[in-house]
């Protein structure tokens, strides 16, 4: 029989912990009052967040800066972007946290996006992890069972709880570039991804601009890979395996967090040239939040270039390239403020449907304006 400790109900376990979700599992709230206990919760975290699963959690925030600093150190204040997009020397304190960056209106919609999507997490991790992902990864052990008898039992050593980690971020990987690709290629997903593109200046924080519609989307598809991983290292290690650890991190999630920040930064941090062939740097990730045509739907990826390169979504961007961060000028009007970054995307998804619906019936409509 498998044991009930596999290694996916053991992050589980630590995301319901770290999201609030067992602490509150006692009380009995409205969904309203409930609703506003989690923004005001993550009101407080997001002063000093203290999930150790969240890239703004303050240790990996001031690693983050103690790196800038060595770099500017290193490039003699070359390598960080301003609000335009282009390269420029600064002084240390403007080339760790400009003014004009932090201060910056959208700077403040990302801040609310941002509380707006941890008090809405309980809801999706209840849906997803607590729900979904049990049911797949249980049936995914029952399938093996089913097909090759009991677990193998096979002992983990050092070498394979690695291995699992790397497995781990690897589907996670591949999921994140075809959701990601999804939402750049089809109407309805553009409207909704367009949030996160809206972004004018890039910090930490931009890396949670999302639409609340979005965060269902992003989170299934690794609800059910991940589960699938979860469930078959669970049937060979009779449920005995855990990853390597950073802080309560795994290994592969510790360096991507890290490397999380400096994607939305706007300090370049790039890998040599044959590297990002095969690993995405969070400079590449620059490139692809600009709005320059030549740069549009480049660089999809999340850990590795691999399907960037298959699909020919790869660009590689000189050193100092400009990248000019937002939409073009006629769609950013539209996601400039908090409410506009709620309610575009619902404008703009009805739109497409009616735009459909007229065509389906052979008529013909002008452009409807949002």
């Amino acid at each position: 029989m498998i044991s009930s400790e596999s290694p996916f109900k053991a992050e589980v376990e630590e995301l319901l912990e770290a999201s609030g979700v067992k602490a509150s599992s006692a009380e009995i709230l409205g969904p309203f009052s409930d609703l506003a206990n989690r923004i005001s919760e993550a009101l407080w975290l997001a002063v000093l967040p203290g999930s150790t699963t969240n890239s703004l959690w303050w240790p990996l925030l001031l690693l983050t800066a103690i790196l800038s600093v060595i770099l500017w150190a290193l490039r003699r204040g070359r390598g960080a972007k301003g609000v335009d997009g282009r390269e420029q020397p600064m002084g240390l304190l403007a080339y760790v946290m400009p003014k004009s960056i932090i201060t910056h209106p959208s700077a403040r919609v990302d801040i609310g996006l941002y509380l707006l999507d941890r008090g809405l997490m309980p809801v999706w991790v209840v849906a997803f992890l607590g729900s979904v992902a049990p049911f797949v990864e249980q049936t995914t052990i029952g399938a093996l069972q089913s097909a090759f008898g009991g677990s193998p039992a096979l002992t983990p050593n050092l070498a394979w709880s690695l291995a699992y980690g790397l497995v781990t971020l690897l589907i996670a990987d591949m999921i994140f570039f075809f959701t990601h690709l999804m939402m750049h290629k089809t109407d309805i997903g553009w409207a909704i991804h367009k949030v996160h593109h809206s972004a004018q200046v890039l910090t930490p924080i931009t890396r949670m601009r999302e639409h609340f519609i979005a965060a269902p989307i992003w989170a299934l598809g690794p609800a059910i890979g991940l589960s699938i991983s979860g469930g078959l290292f669970a049937y060979l290690f009779n449920g005995g395996i855990t990853q390597i650890t950073i802080v309560n991190l795994s290994v592969f999630s510790f360096l991507y967090a890290l490397n999380g920040n400096f994607r939305h930064y706007h300090v370049s941090f790039r890998y040599p040239r044959w590297l990002e062939y095969w690993l995405q740097s969070p400079g590449m990730h620059h490139t692809h939040h600009s709005y320059l045509e030549k740069h549009w739907d480049t660089n999809l990826g999340l850990v590795t270039s691999i399907w960037d390169r298959l699909f020919g979504t790869l660009y590689f961007a000189e050193r100092y390239e400009e990248t000019p961060w937002g939409l073009t000028e006629p769609d950013q009007a539209k996601y400039t403020s908090l409410s506009d970054n709620l309610l575009t995307p619902f404008r703009e998804i009805a739109r497409i449907l009616g735009r459909r619906w007229v065509s389906e019936k052979g008529g013909t409509a002008g452009r409807a304006e949002v």
